[in-house]
Protein backbone atom coordinates (compact mmCIF):
# COMPACT_ATOMS: atom_id res chain seq x y z
CA UNK A 1 0.00 0.00 0.00
CA UNK A 2 1.28 3.46 -0.91
CA UNK A 3 2.20 5.85 1.87
CA UNK A 4 -0.38 8.66 2.27
CA UNK A 5 0.66 11.97 0.77
CA UNK A 6 2.12 14.44 3.23
CA UNK A 7 3.30 17.93 2.37
CA UNK A 8 5.85 19.94 4.34
CA UNK A 9 5.45 23.68 4.81
CA UNK A 10 7.99 26.45 5.29
CA UNK A 11 7.29 26.51 9.05
CA UNK A 12 9.07 23.88 11.15
CA UNK A 13 6.60 21.43 12.68
CA UNK A 14 3.73 22.35 10.35
CA UNK A 15 2.68 19.52 8.01
CA UNK A 16 -0.27 18.67 5.77
CA UNK A 17 -1.51 15.09 5.86
CA UNK A 18 -4.75 13.23 5.11
CA UNK A 19 -7.43 12.93 7.78
CA UNK A 20 -7.46 9.45 9.34
CA UNK A 21 -10.12 7.47 11.20
CA UNK A 22 -8.00 7.59 14.36
CA UNK A 23 -8.19 11.43 14.24
CA UNK A 24 -11.87 11.37 15.16
CA UNK A 25 -11.65 12.56 18.78
CA UNK A 26 -9.05 15.28 18.10
CA UNK A 27 -10.82 16.56 14.97
CA UNK A 28 -14.28 16.61 16.54
CA UNK A 29 -12.98 18.34 19.69
CA UNK A 30 -11.20 20.94 17.58
CA UNK A 31 -14.31 21.61 15.51
CA UNK A 32 -16.48 21.86 18.64
CA UNK A 33 -14.06 24.24 20.39
CA UNK A 34 -13.92 26.47 17.29
CA UNK A 35 -17.62 26.33 16.35
CA UNK A 36 -18.39 30.01 17.05
CA UNK A 37 -15.07 31.17 15.55
CA UNK A 38 -15.73 29.31 12.27
CA UNK A 39 -19.51 29.79 12.03
CA UNK A 40 -19.45 33.05 9.97
CA UNK A 41 -17.28 31.36 7.31
CA UNK A 42 -18.73 27.84 7.19
CA UNK A 43 -20.74 26.44 4.30
CA UNK A 44 -24.38 25.68 5.12
CA UNK A 45 -27.14 23.94 3.20
CA UNK A 46 -30.02 26.04 1.86
CA UNK A 47 -33.32 25.23 3.59
CA UNK A 48 -34.67 23.71 0.36
CA UNK A 49 -32.20 20.85 0.79
CA UNK A 50 -32.52 18.22 3.50
CA UNK A 51 -29.01 17.68 4.72
CA UNK A 52 -27.79 15.14 7.22
CA UNK A 53 -24.15 15.76 8.03
CA UNK A 54 -21.90 12.77 7.37
CA UNK A 55 -20.46 10.70 10.16
CA UNK A 56 -16.76 11.11 10.77
CA UNK A 57 -16.04 7.75 9.11
CA UNK A 58 -18.10 8.80 6.05
CA UNK A 59 -16.15 12.07 5.91
CA UNK A 60 -12.79 10.27 5.97
CA UNK A 61 -13.89 7.76 3.30
CA UNK A 62 -15.24 10.58 1.13
CA UNK A 63 -11.91 12.43 1.29
CA UNK A 64 -10.07 9.20 0.46
CA UNK A 65 -12.29 8.54 -2.59
CA UNK A 66 -11.93 12.10 -3.85
CA UNK A 67 -8.14 11.96 -3.47
CA UNK A 68 -7.88 8.61 -5.23
CA UNK A 69 -9.94 9.99 -8.15
CA UNK A 70 -7.87 13.24 -8.07
CA UNK A 71 -11.01 15.35 -7.72
CA UNK A 72 -9.97 16.87 -4.36
CA UNK A 73 -7.05 16.63 -1.96
CA UNK A 74 -7.97 17.33 1.64
CA UNK A 75 -5.44 17.55 4.46
CA UNK A 76 -5.38 18.32 8.13
CA UNK A 77 -2.89 20.98 9.11
CA UNK A 78 -0.76 19.70 11.96
CA UNK A 79 1.63 21.39 14.35
CA UNK A 80 4.01 18.92 16.00
CA UNK A 81 1.54 16.21 14.90
CA UNK A 82 -1.45 17.89 16.61
CA UNK A 83 -4.37 18.80 14.30
CA UNK A 84 -4.90 22.56 14.17
CA UNK A 85 -6.89 23.02 10.96
CA UNK A 86 -7.75 21.71 7.54
CA UNK A 87 -7.05 22.68 3.92
CA UNK A 88 -8.49 21.32 0.69
CA UNK A 89 -7.63 21.64 -2.96
CA UNK A 90 -11.04 20.94 -4.44
CA UNK A 91 -12.72 21.02 -7.80
CA UNK A 92 -9.60 19.68 -9.46
CA UNK A 93 -10.05 19.68 -13.21
CA UNK A 94 -7.59 18.65 -15.87
CA UNK A 95 -7.95 18.99 -19.65
CA UNK A 96 -8.18 22.53 -20.93
CA UNK A 97 -8.90 24.07 -17.50
CA UNK A 98 -6.22 22.45 -15.31
CA UNK A 99 -7.38 24.18 -12.17
CA UNK A 100 -8.92 23.95 -8.75
CA UNK A 101 -9.81 25.97 -5.67
CA UNK A 102 -8.42 26.05 -2.16
CA UNK A 103 -10.44 26.30 1.05
CA UNK A 104 -9.19 26.16 4.62
CA UNK A 105 -9.90 26.73 8.29
CA UNK A 106 -7.62 27.07 11.31
CA UNK A 107 -7.95 26.78 15.07
CA UNK A 108 -8.55 30.23 16.57
CA UNK A 109 -5.50 29.76 18.82
CA UNK A 110 -3.27 29.49 15.72
CA UNK A 111 -4.82 32.26 13.62
CA UNK A 112 -2.59 35.18 12.63
CA UNK A 113 0.64 33.19 12.95
CA UNK A 114 1.28 32.67 9.19
CA UNK A 115 0.44 28.96 9.52
CA UNK A 116 -2.51 29.08 7.13
CA UNK A 117 -0.40 31.07 4.67
CA UNK A 118 2.34 28.44 4.86
CA UNK A 119 -0.25 25.70 4.26
CA UNK A 120 -1.70 27.54 1.23
CA UNK A 121 1.77 28.16 -0.23
CA UNK A 122 2.76 24.50 0.27
CA UNK A 123 -0.45 23.12 -1.26
CA UNK A 124 -0.28 25.58 -4.16
CA UNK A 125 3.33 24.54 -4.80
CA UNK A 126 2.33 20.88 -4.81
CA UNK A 127 -0.56 21.58 -7.20
CA UNK A 128 1.65 23.50 -9.59
CA UNK A 129 4.70 21.22 -9.47
CA UNK A 130 3.16 17.77 -9.12
CA UNK A 131 -0.30 18.09 -10.67
CA UNK A 132 0.77 20.71 -13.23
CA UNK A 133 -2.36 22.76 -12.57
CA UNK A 134 -2.52 26.09 -14.38
CA UNK A 135 -4.81 28.13 -12.10
CA UNK A 136 -6.03 27.99 -8.50
CA UNK A 137 -8.70 30.16 -6.90
CA UNK A 138 -9.39 31.13 -3.31
CA UNK A 139 -12.82 32.58 -2.55
CA UNK A 140 -13.92 34.17 0.72
CA UNK A 141 -16.49 36.57 2.13
CA UNK A 142 -15.50 40.26 1.82
CA UNK A 143 -15.61 40.65 5.62
CA UNK A 144 -13.02 37.91 6.12
CA UNK A 145 -9.91 40.09 6.44
CA UNK A 146 -7.85 37.14 7.71
CA UNK A 147 -8.47 35.16 4.52
CA UNK A 148 -7.70 38.22 2.42
CA UNK A 149 -4.30 38.48 4.16
CA UNK A 150 -3.66 34.76 3.63
CA UNK A 151 -4.49 34.99 -0.09
CA UNK A 152 -2.35 38.08 -0.67
CA UNK A 153 0.62 36.80 1.36
CA UNK A 154 0.39 33.52 -0.61
CA UNK A 155 0.84 35.35 -3.92
CA UNK A 156 -2.81 35.29 -5.02
CA UNK A 157 -4.19 38.37 -6.76
CA UNK A 158 -7.69 39.80 -6.68
CA UNK A 159 -9.70 38.83 -9.74
CA UNK A 160 -13.24 39.87 -8.95
CA UNK A 161 -16.45 39.44 -7.05
CA UNK A 162 -18.99 36.63 -7.19
CA UNK A 163 -22.40 37.78 -6.04
CA UNK A 164 -24.40 35.38 -3.82
CA UNK A 165 -21.78 32.74 -4.65
CA UNK A 166 -21.98 30.23 -1.79
CA UNK A 167 -24.43 29.41 0.99
CA UNK A 168 -22.49 30.40 4.10
CA UNK A 169 -23.75 30.83 7.67
CA UNK A 170 -27.38 30.51 6.60
CA UNK A 171 -27.59 32.66 3.46
CA UNK A 172 -26.18 33.16 -0.04
CA UNK A 173 -23.04 35.26 0.38
CA UNK A 174 -20.87 37.33 -1.91
CA UNK A 175 -17.25 36.22 -2.28
CA UNK A 176 -14.05 37.88 -3.35
CA UNK A 177 -12.04 35.70 -5.73
CA UNK A 178 -8.27 35.64 -5.64
CA UNK A 179 -6.28 33.70 -8.24
CA UNK A 180 -2.78 32.42 -8.75
CA UNK A 181 -1.50 31.03 -12.04
CA UNK A 182 1.30 28.55 -12.45
CA UNK A 183 4.38 30.44 -13.65
CA UNK A 184 5.84 27.16 -15.00
CA UNK A 185 3.04 26.60 -17.55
Amino acid sequence: MAKPLTIETSISGIMLRPLRLRDKRAWLNLRKRNHEWLKPWEATAPSIIEFAPPTFAQLVRYHQREAKALRALSFVITFDEKIIGQITLGGIAFGALRGGHIGYWIDQDFAGKSITTAAVVALTGYAFSNLKLHRIEIGFRPENVGSKRVAEKSGYIYEGNRTRFLHIDGDWRDHLIYVRENPLL
